[in-house]
């Protein structure tokens, strides 16, 4: 009995497998391959082994682009995970908590290309919304926010961060939820704050969740790619691009294939241990809710 369902399971597994194969791991090895290579994709294609690994590290665009990176990363765990963090503990429990989730976690519902289409508007110098609130408020000047540098990074970091807070806000939730309403109320019987309460017995049991949280927005922030894409196309003179669109760049506007590639494999290997890291932090997750 065990073998035949063995054997099932096997069958109803292949085509997954099959996709997965086709879809992800063959490419894969493609990419891998075209990044040994300087290519444009019509002439043929000439061996350079590790130059275009090399390049990269010459490349003052590529070298921005990762810096650009780490900033939304970094702009991301502060600002969209800490926030919502802090207003999870905050909405937990009270009334209208489920409207005040729903707010937050709308802006998730909108498609990346959406998001960034009404932002623009907002940034807009001309016509935009912020500007015109300055103006009301007596300023005159109007603010280039999307193509004045370092600016427009961080114009574009705020509508990265106000899309992803309602997600980051729901684990939360769901995390607080699972804490022993015990422990909090013994915490308070022996005269501990809130805010005692929060660093001793909050924040310690909400470790699993919020590794998966940090997982999630890291891998998140490294592909960022249709928000920033729409909104600056990486611009003004390639300032805001991170490096999914340094890749997306180098392949498909400046017909650098092989070099494209190599961003494609470098960005890879960066991603890899992190979603290591998250996958382990969701087992470990999973495996105690099923406690």
């Amino acid at each position: 009995m065990n073998k035949q369902f063995q054997r099932w399971g096997y069958i109803f597994a292949f085509p997954a497998v099959l996709v997965i194969t086709l879809m992800f791991i063959i490419p894969m090895f493609q990419n891998i391959y075209l990044s040994l290579f300087e290519s444009d994709g019509i002439s043929a294609m000439r061996f350079t082994g590790f130059g275009n690994y090399l390049n990269m590290f010459r490349d003052g665009n590529f070298l921005r682009s990762v810096f650009n990176s780490v900033l939304w990363v970094a702009f991301t765990i502060v600002f969209s995970v800490g926030a919502g963090l802090l207003i999870a503990v905050f909405v937990n429990g009270i009334k209208g908590e489920k409207l005040i989730k729903s707010v937050f976690f709308m802006p998730l519902a909108i498609s990346f290309v959406s998001v960034g289409a009404i932002w623009w508007y907002m940034y807009s110098k001309e016509y935009g919304v912020l500007n015109e609130c300055l103006r009301l408020l007596g300023f005159k000047t109007k603010v280039d926010w999307l193509y004045r540098i370092p600016l427009n990074n961080f114009s574009l970091l705020v509508a990265w961060s106000w899309q992803q807070l309602g997600g980051n806000l729901v684990m939360f939730l769901m995390g607080l939820t699972s804490i022993p309403s015990e422990q909090i109320e013994a915490s308070r019987i022996d005269g501990c704050n809130k805010w005692r309460t929060f660093i001793h017995i909050t924040f310690p049991m909400l470790r699993p969740i919020t590794t998966v949280v940090v997982g999630m927005a890291i891998v998140n922030s490294f592909k960022a790619f249709d928000l920033i894409y729409i909104m600056t196309r990486g611009g003004p003179v390639r300032s805001s691009e991170t490096l999914a669109v340094n890749m997306f760049v180098e392949s498909f506007q400046r017909n650098h294939q092989g070099y494209g590639a190599a961003i494609g494999v470098f960005l890879t290997l960066l991603i890899l241990p992190i979603t290591a890291v998250y996958m382990r932090a969701t087992s470990a997750v999973d495996h105690a809710d099923n406690k």
